[in-house]
């Protein structure tokens, strides 16, 4: 479900008390955990933190006109969705998301390759999800993100 929001917070206040509650929770672990120089904006029709053209003029290759992309948070039909890039691009992020989640929900993980899918609100690991948001700084994600699109080619 895209949103036609055009701002976080618009997008927060269209959505309803039992999700907004959720998103909104999730946004604010997000802000107060995420690195310094990736900036909240609307993607999508989500909810995104990107790479701005400041720090990364070149912009996604997919589109150089938009910012890098690194998350997004949505609220879909049957659950919310936390699209984590860096879960997608670095195997040892993904082991060490895997290994810690079954220390902080009793929730089966469910996943796809970048979309964390939360089905229950009351099981949502904030403090996990706190602790993922810290690990990659955008110069690091930048690295990453330059490393795949080479080992693409």
């Amino acid at each position: 479900m895209q949103s036609k929001a055009l701002s976080p917070d618009e997008y927060v206040a269209s959505l309803p008390e039992e999700r907004r509650e959720a998103i909104q929770s999730l946004r604010n672990t997000i802000l107060s955990s995420i690195p310094e120089g990736f900036e909240e904006v609307m993607g999508y029709g989500m909810i995104g933190y990107i790479v701005p053209h400041r720090l990364y003029p070149g912009g996604y290759h997919c589109n150089p006109q938009l910012p890098l992309p690194f998350v997004s948070l949505a609220s879909q039909k049957n659950y919310i969705s936390l699209y984590h890039m860096g879960l997608y691009s670095e195997g040892p992020l993904l082991e060490w998301f895997m290994a810690e989640w079954s220390k902080y929900t009793k929730a089966k993980l469910d996943m796809g390759k970048s979309c964390i899918r939360f089905k229950k609100i009351s099981e949502i690991p904030l403090p996990l999800i706190a602790e993922l948001m810290k690990k990659i700084t955008p110069t690091q994600w930048i690295e990453i993100y330059e490393k795949q699109l080479v080992s693409r080619v």
